[in-house]
Formats: C-alpha cells, sequence, structure tokens
C-alpha cells in the first residue's frame, strides 16, 4: 500500500512540474492543481496508513494513535482542498481574463514564434 501511494505522489508530482514548465496558462494552472493533488496524499500518508482503526474515541480503549486513527493529516487534508479549490477558481479567472486582454493563453505573453 506504501509502495503504491508513494509512486501514485511521484507521478503527480512529475505530471504537475511538468505542467508548470509548460508556456501555457492553462497548462500551469493544472500542473499546480496535480502539485496541490501530491501535497494532500503526502500530508494524508503522514497520518500514518492504518486501516480498520476508528476515528472516534471509544470508553474502555486506551487513548493512543496505536488504538485511533490520527484526526490531524484529515483535517489539514481537508483544508489544503479548500484553499486549493479557491486558488484554482482565482487563477482559472486570472487566466481568462488575461487571454481576453492579450488574445494569448502564454505565460510570458508572447506567441511561440516570437523572437525575444
Amino acid at each position: 500500500m506504501e509502495l503504491l501511494l508513494a509512486s501514485a505522489i511521484g507521478v503527480l508530482i512529475a505530471a504537475g512540474v511538468y505542467l508548470a514548465l509548460r508556456a501555457r496558462s492553462f497548462d500551469l494552472i493544472l500542473g499546480l492543481t496535480l502539485i496541490s493533488y501530491a501535497v494532500n496524499l503526502c500530508i494524508f500518508a503522514m497520518g500514518r496508513l492504518a486501516p480498520g482503526k476508528p476515528p472516534v474515541i471509544r470508553d474502555g480503549v486506551a487513548l493512543t494513535l496505536t488504538n485511533h486513527a490520527d484526526p490531524l493529516p484529515q483535517a489539514l487534508v481537508l483544508t489544503a482542498i479548500v484553499i486549493s479549490f479557491a486558488m484554482t477558481a482565482l487563477l482559472l479567472v486570472i487566466a481568462l481574463r488575461a487571454r481576453s486582454a492579450g488574445a494569448s493563453d502564454h505565460v510570458d505573453g508572447r506567441e511561440p514564434g516570437d523572437k525575444a
């Protein structure tokens, strides 16, 4: 399970970095979104993958992380999802506005054939 999660995080980071280095703004936004998904998975994995452990405290069970799931990474991931959704929406609005103002969606504002 750990190997599968680590490879999924690696693939998401690699695809996100590749897209973030592209010249178009929508590729950049998609790359940043994939990187935020990978960070969310990494934060979630820090809570130790422990299937079958209850997240709620029960009577008669010791209050240790060996008996319960850690709720902090889940709360951090939930907060990060909300923040990344707001960031993606804002970036999309800015990219659409820049495309309509400049008639191009290149990050540097130049077309592919233009000289520097």
